[in-house]
């Protein structure tokens, strides 16, 4: 009785020994799991890309390019726009653009629509010129950009939308590998009078 009494208790050590290692196992895999999730979850709301203005350059009948600004949202991390995208659509198009290398420009020599040329743009890319790099982080095969830059994003409408006409509706966004989006929104005047027109804000 006494040795059966004595397998039982061994055995109850055991169960609770058992029991133990896997709870502490499952709270330490949860406790990952929650860190890893907080950080995302901090980098999420943290960080992104906000449009301060937005010109476009006109031909007398429709808008023909745009000029986005845009610059991280403060203390943002780091933004690589090789890993942005532009969703924009005049109400009737929609496009999605992505960066192209081909279309890169460091400095506006030639003001800001003939630094870059725009007819080397597809419906699917957009340029980059930079306005602001503090730290030289945007060049043209790593775009990243971070505290306090600032860049244009160049978009050839007369290739996405065979150009903006008057009154049209135009909404979308920049859209960050993670964070904030960035919006674009704005309805086009009713006439083009001047070459280059402020659209936003």
């Amino acid at each position: 009785m006494g040795i059966g009494t004595l397998i039982i208790f061994i055995a109850m050590i055991l169960v609770a020994g058992i029991t133990a290692s896997v709870m502490l196992q499952t709270m330490n895999s949860l406790q990952q799991q929650a860190l890893k999730t907080g950080e995302e979850t901090l980098r999420e709301v943290s960080s992104g890309v906000t449009v301060t203005q937005i010109s476009g350059y006109t031909d007398g009948s429709h808008i023909t390019q745009l000029a986005i600004f845009m610059t991280p949202i403060a203390a943002s991390e780091s933004i690589d726009l090789t890993q942005a995208y532009i969703s924009i659509s005049d109400s009737k198009v929609k496009v999605i653009l992505n960066y192209t290398n081909t279309c890169f420009s460091d400095v506006v020599s030639n003001g800001l629509f003939g630094t870059i040329n725009a007819s080397n743009l597809t419906s699917s890319t957009y340029g980059i010129m930079v306005i602001r790099d503090i730290d030289n982080s945007c060049a043209e095969t790593t775009p990243i950009i971070n505290d306090r830059d600032i860049v244009v994003l160049l978009v050839n409408t007369t290739k996405c939308f065979s150009g903006i006409s008057p009154r049209a509706e135009v909404f979308g966004s920049i859209h960050p590998e993670y964070g904030i989006n960035g919006v674009i929104s704005f309805t086009a005047p009713g006439s083009f009078i001047d070459t280059i027109i402020d659209l936003q804000p």
